[in-house]
């Protein structure tokens, strides 16, 4: 299933898993019964007669849901199972199902959760207010384990006969619209949710700007994603959300002049927000004529981060620092960070990046230090690191040394032809 690159989206919607009611036991008189207001009042379903007319049986559901509400597993299992299994009340037997599909669901068995509140639906002899409850948390586990037409299929039927619209309701709707990529109808859904409070959930917004971007709408999406952090231009949360949609949408210049917009403004709170504006600037350059003026403006980044101790001293930090450095062509400053990398990584990589640098100092003696050492603990262009090693030889006058280098480069296919070529050159100019 697709997802949005760079938008965290929900697993699924917030689960109600208190237990939907209370055993009671079945009246005679109509006097007696409780006044409380009707959560479906205009629900099509005939409410069914209850039949919990035993005691024992009430104290026993009382037990067992107290245990499941608890999460006293083994005793509601000992308690519930064998009402399900033995009492003449299909009430009783309906609320034990519901209270072990609680049990199952929260030791992450959903779908054995959805197959014991099946039966429980099933059974029929719920109160309307229960069974639409509970027909409405089935629409929700069906979306927590990913079967998403059935939970469009439970919630068009939980509406249709239980005559009730909630903005959550078409929220949870939204979202497996749009794990289905059903854009336009995700887009609908979550624009009705909002429409049905005045305090909308914020991940509503998430869904709603991906299934905008997802749908070509990278306007729409970017416009939101705007709309939202001038509302909060604090939340770190919704500067990243922004940004995301416009990076997404390939508006870089946008996103950087969000990103600096939500720094000033105190929104960058954590290592990723320092990283992600000082590689947005790297992006930039590369596209640009003129690469070194973003690249200062990555280091420059990296640096407040690292200076106001947000941005931690790591090997890819450090990495990303000389690489912005590098192209900024502040070697001096690259060639710093790259040595602070070294003892940190797992590979030679910046190790050959600082010998690459020295030699355009002309500091052979150290590059071919660096350079062997970087091969020594491996590099993805074996090839190239051996021709750099070449070069520091001859620097060095160390022509054995640079023969040797290269004919380690002609073994790569990448680097083969160059390294031959000038083995044959030397071994001519050898016999003269």
């Amino acid at each position: 299933m697709k997802h949005v690159p760079l938008i965290k989206m929900l697993a699924g919607a917030a689960l109600a898993l208190t237990l939907a009611s209370s055993p009671v036991i079945a009246k005679d008189s109509n006097a007696s019964k409780d006044k409380k207001e009707a959560l479906y009042p205009n629900a099509t379903r005939t409410e069914p007669k209850l039949d919990l007319t035993s005691e024992k049986d009430q104290k026993a559901l009382n037990e067992g849901l107290d245990a499941v509400n608890a999460q006293e597993k083994d005793k509601a299992v000992q308690i519930l199972q064998p009402i399900i299994d033995s009492s003449k009340s299909k009430y009783a037997q309906a609320l034990a199902l519901q209270g072990l599909a609680n049990l199952h669901y929260n030791d992450g068995d959903v779908k054995g959760a959805i197959d014991l509140l099946k039966r429980s639906l099933d059974n029929g002899t719920m109160p309307n207010d229960t069974y639409f409850q509970l027909q409405y948390m089935l629409a929700q586990f069906y979306l927590a384990s990913e079967q998403y037409q059935p939970a469009l299929d439970t919630l068009a039927k939980w509406r249709a006969d239980g005559k009730k619209e909630t903005a959550e309701s078409y929220a949870l709707e939204g979202n497996a619209y749009y794990r289905l990529e059903k854009y336009p109808q995700a887009i609908a859904a979550i624009k009705k949710a909002q429409s049905l409070t005045d305090k909308p959930n914020d991940s509503w917004n998430q869904i709603l700007m991906a299934s905008y971007a997802e749908s070509g709408q990278g306007d729409q999406a970017a416009q939101l994603a705007q709309q939202q952090l001038a509302a909060n231009p604090n939340d770190s949360t919704a500067l990243n959300n922004a940004v995301a949609v416009l990076m997404q949408s390939q508006k870089y210049p946008e996103a950087i002049q969000l990103m600096e917009k939500g720094k000033a403004a105190g929104a960058f709170k954590t290592e990723k927000d320092y990283v992600n504006l000082a590689k947005l600037y790297l992006v930039t350059g590369q596209e640009s004529s003129d690469p070194k003026a973003s690249a200062s403006k990555a280091v420059a980044t990296l640096e407040e981060g690292m200076s106001k101790g947000v941005v931690p001293s790591s090997y890819d930090n450090y990495k990303l620092l000389g690489d912005a450095a590098y192209v900024a062509d502040s070697p001096s400053k690259a060639i710093q960070a790259y040595q602070k990398a070294m003892p940190m990584a797992k590979d030679g990589e910046a190790a050959v990046r600082a010998g690459q640098l020295l030699l355009s100092e002309n500091k052979y003696s150290e590059a071919k230090t660096l350079i062997q050492q970087g091969i020594d603990k491996g590099v993805q262009r074996k090839g190239t690191a051996y021709m750099l090693l070449a070069e520091a030889c001859r620097g060095l006058k160390d022509k054995p040394g640079a023969i040797a280098a290269m004919q380690k480069a002609a073994q790569d296919p990448d680097t083969a032809a160059k390294a031959k070529a000038w083995l044959k050159q030397a071994q001519a100019g050898a016999g003269k």
